[in-house]
């Protein structure tokens, strides 16, 4: 049960991490969202991490099925967790 609760946490903050990073990066580059129509990049940009943002959302709520799948991120969430947040906390 702590296997599962650990690798449930490490993997929402890792996804939670990369929300932030995505929504940054797909952030307008005037700064305003009323501007967005005025560059079609701006929008492309937008439509697109909006998008990715949904997706990967969806997957947040997509856990996995068996008992290797927590081992699986216990492991990888160690590592790739706070390295996640560190590089969401100097992009924003």
């Amino acid at each position: 049960m702590g296997l599962r609760v650990l690798a449930m946490a490490l993997r929402a903050v890792f996804i939670g991490a990369l929300v932030v990073v995505t929504v940054r990066v797909s952030s307008p580059q005037s700064e305003t969202f009323s501007s967005v129509y005025e560059t079609p990049g701006d929008l492309i940009r937008l439509a697109l991490g909006f998008g990715v943002c949904l997706w990967i959302v969806i997957h947040l709520f997509m856990l996995p099925k068996d008992a290797e799948g927590y081992r699986t991120w216990v492991y990888l969430g160690l590592v790739v967790a706070p390295l996640a947040l560190v590089v969401a906390f100097v992009i924003w």
